[in-house]
């Protein structure tokens, strides 16, 4: 398997594909990862089965690396959530997992599932491990057409709390802890005034309003 990666890899590094090298970080609100337990950070060969096992069909095999993707019919688009050519980092929605495995969607147009073998267990985010991660270091963006009142500063993890500010044109959204669908964060608007408080980083049903400003 791994000669088979490298002799891959050395393919992909010497044709090339046409292929867009784009980031891909969401940015409007969608209802496409609701339904998610997380991130899978995507390894270089992405091997997906239909069952758990390594004896199950295997629906697809994609190989990539930086802005090349073979097969070039698949885009990236339609394979990742976030996609950071420039770092080689792709990350795939996660539906479900076990302690070995765990079942991705790989199509986003439509919906198509399949079961990747992990190869490192640091690889699965749950969503809140993702913003933990990520939304600490990068900070974090209003999704465009986020509703108004994920808009709201609260001072406490409840929608019935005091608003205390409102986030008009965010310069940069600074996020200092996750509590369930919260999170604590320090703003700073164009009018350079600092606010802080909760704001609704999902919904109850997990649609996302925020996320973290990769780069």
């Amino acid at each position: 398997m791994v000669k088979k990666l490298l002799l891959i890899l050395a393919i992909l590094l010497l044709i090339p594909f046409k292929v867009s090298a784009a980031d891909i970080v969401p940015q409007y609100v969608s209802i496409e990862y609701t339904h998610t337990l997380g991130l899978y950070q995507a390894p270089n060969e992405i091997v997906l089965y239909k069952e758990p096992s390594e004896s199950s069909n295997i629906l697809h095999s994609i190989s990539w690396i930086g802005s090349q993707i073979f097969p070039e019919t698949v885009k990236p688009k339609d394979l990742f959530v976030v996609y950071l050519p420039l770092k080689n980092l792709a990350m795939l929605a996660v539906t479900d997992e076990t302690e070995d495995w765990v079942q991705v969607i790989y199509n986003n147009r439509t919906g198509a599932k399949g079961w990747i073998k992990k190869d490192d267990p640091y690889r699965f985010m749950s969503w809140i491990m993702f913003y933990n991660m990520y939304g600490k270091k990068y900070g974090l963006n209003l999704m465009k057409e986020a509703p108004a009142a994920a808009k709201d500063i609260h001072t406490a993890t409840d929608d019935k709390s005091q608003v205390v500010g409102v986030i008009n044109m965010p310069q940069k959204i600074n996020l200092t802890a996750i509590k369930g669908n919260w999170a604590l964060v320090s703003v700073y608007d164009m009018d350079r005034t600092p606010k802080t408080g909760f704001v609704r980083w999902r919904s109850n049903d997990g649609v996302k309003y925020y996320f973290p400003a990769l780069k």
